[in-house]
């Protein structure tokens, strides 16, 4: 319940934080980015507390980073990234509160 929440403050303080001005709308495309968990559906079960999503689902792989790190280059995606970004960030630190150590 703890990570759920973060998904939602984190965004939320990078957006008052980072973009002040229109927080409100960054905040929003910070959370939309939490769309990117659609590919949980992919997974065998679909839910698995003890699983770690990096490196297990296909938009959560290193080559899908890769892609949310060039999104960054134009303006027009550089929020999205943010929010992918984000989400890869606090999903990595949940693979470690459950001691999941990713290979590099």
């Amino acid at each position: 319940m703890v990570h759920a929440f973060l998904h939602l403050l984190v965004p939320g303080v990078v957006a008052l934080l980072f973009y002040r001005p229109r927080w409100q709308r960054t905040w929003l495309i910070l959370a939309a980015a939490l769309l990117l968990d659609v590919d949980d559906v992919l997974a065998t079960p679909m839910f698995d507390p003890n699983r770690c999503s990096i490196n297990f689902h296909p938009l959560y792989t290193y080559w899908a980073m890769d892609n949310y790190a060039f999104m960054l280059l134009p303006p027009v995606t550089r929020v999205w990234a943010v929010g992918f970004l984000l989400l890869m960030a606090l999903d990595n630190a949940e693979c470690l509160q459950l001691g999941v150590v990713l290979p590099r």
